[in-house]
């Protein structure tokens, strides 16, 4: 792949910086071999580790829902969390996020939201809220603790990260399936001088140059940051049309009354794996994406937003959609989502995509592993801070249950 400036090399002028939100590094192989539970220890392994009944892999709203019902439940665990601040995966988002939801479904067990219920918040306020949660319940959270691979060592699952091993009978990985940003194949025919970034490096439009910005996925992050960028830059937006939720979410009768049917009803009780409508829905989510939650299209049109086809590759220098037409810019913002990102789990437990084979969290091919956080984990909710208590109690209770047997 050509060599291309982006966010993060302009700024070291070396390797690009990896986000906050990249919770651990990819890169370790994958193992899916018979002997992946093989009990001898290597000098790494004999290394001391500090030992817990239970490790939980992240510290935002999932890792944080877990860490709270274990502790309730006076279960031995400890919470590692890769940045330097709980809450920096979402303090490190652009600046003018919000969230979806006002802040009567923001609330993690425990403890309310501190928002008017029908304000919806920032991302900082949700970082500051997420921070706070981790202190009011003096839960066990180990920072700068990125971890590097999760597998079996003499019988108990070990845990490597930057500062040190951990071993434990159980573990949860909280880290959600959103680590490894997602480019396309032709994003290495781009000119080297060409300046792009992917959506997770996006702050705010003063860190683009000037001209035209090709945004490439027209999804929520695509169509959100298409807005913010429209009122200094000429704005080009490219992908498929992903639907949209029917009704504006700010309004007044959707802050009153539709978001609770959206969230409460359907995203949380009616699309889920127990019902043949969310198994459906599920299957049309993958790899494609929500619908639009709070930008519309007639928004972007006001806003001046361009809308192209799908971006198929590059030729002389300019983007071609899938009905042949040519763009020109001078910047490009990959809104092209995500890979899982779990290849650090040196266990056999991930399909040919890379995803967890798990029911409802917990691992289907190995004892005493579980996941909090994931896509469609139950429900669409199950990655949302209105769903995802219900998901960490449910973990919670098996991790529990397992330790007192």
């Amino acid at each position: 792949m050509a060599t291309t400036h982006t966010a993060a090399s302009r700024s070291n002028g070396s390797r690009a910086a990896r986000h906050p939100a990249d919770l651990v590094e990819t890169g370790n192989l994958l193992r899916t071999q018979a002997d992946a539970f093989a009990a001898t220890q290597s000098k790494q392994d004999a290394a001391k580790a500090e030992r817990h009944d239970v490790v939980v892999i992240g510290a935002g709203q999932a890792g944080l829902s877990v860490g709270y019902h274990l502790k309730r439940r006076g279960v031995d665990h400890v919470i590692l969390e890769g940045a330097a601040r709980v809450g920096d995966v979402w303090r490190n988002r652009w600046d003018s996020l919000r969230l979806f939801t006002p802040a009567k479904f923001d609330s993690l067990d425990g403890y309310r939201f501190p928002a008017g219920r029908d304000v919806f918040p920032t991302k900082d306020q949700m970082a500051d809220y997420l921070e706070n949660y981790a202190r009011k319940f003096d839960l066990p959270v180990r920072l700068n603790a990125r971890v590097t691979s999760l597998r079996k060592a003499g019988g108990r699952y070990r845990v490597e990260t930057a500062e040190g091993a951990y071993e434990a009978d159980q573990v949860v990985v909280a880290a959600a399936s959103y680590q490894a940003p997602r480019l396309p194949a032709f994003a290495g025919g781009l000119d080297r001088r060409v300046f792009q970034m992917h959506s997770h490096e996006y702050r705010n439009p003063a860190q683009l140059p000037d001209g035209p910005v090709l945004l490439v996925g027209a999804g929520n992050s695509g169509a959100e940051i298409a807005v913010d960028l429209a009122a200094t830059h000429e704005v080009i937006l490219s992908g498929r049309d992903v639907g949209q939720i029917p009704f504006d979410i700010a309004g007044f009768l959707g802050r009153k009354l539709l978001v609770r049917m959206v969230i409460r009803g359907m995203f949380h009780h009616v699309l889920t794996m127990r019902t043949p409508m969310g198994r459906k829905f599920r299957s049309k989510m993958h790899g494609h994406g929500m619908p639009l939650i709070r930008t519309k299209p007639a928004q972007l049109k006001r806003a001046g937003v361009r809308r192209v086809g799908k971006i198929t590759g590059i030729r002389d220098g300019k983007a071609v959609a899938d009905n042949g037409a040519e763009v020109s810019f001078s910047s490009v913002i990959w809104c092209t989502g995500y890979h899982p990102g779990f290849d650090w789990i040196d266990l056999p437990v991930l399909d040919a995509h890379g995803d967890p084979r798990h029911r409802f969290g917990k691992a289907t091919d190995v004892d005493g592993l579980y996941f909090a956080g994931l896509h469609f984990q139950y429900a669409v909710s199950s990655t949302m801070v209105a769903g995802v208590g219900r998901d960490a109690r449910r973990v919670a209770s098996w991790v529990a249950s397992a330790s007192k047997g």
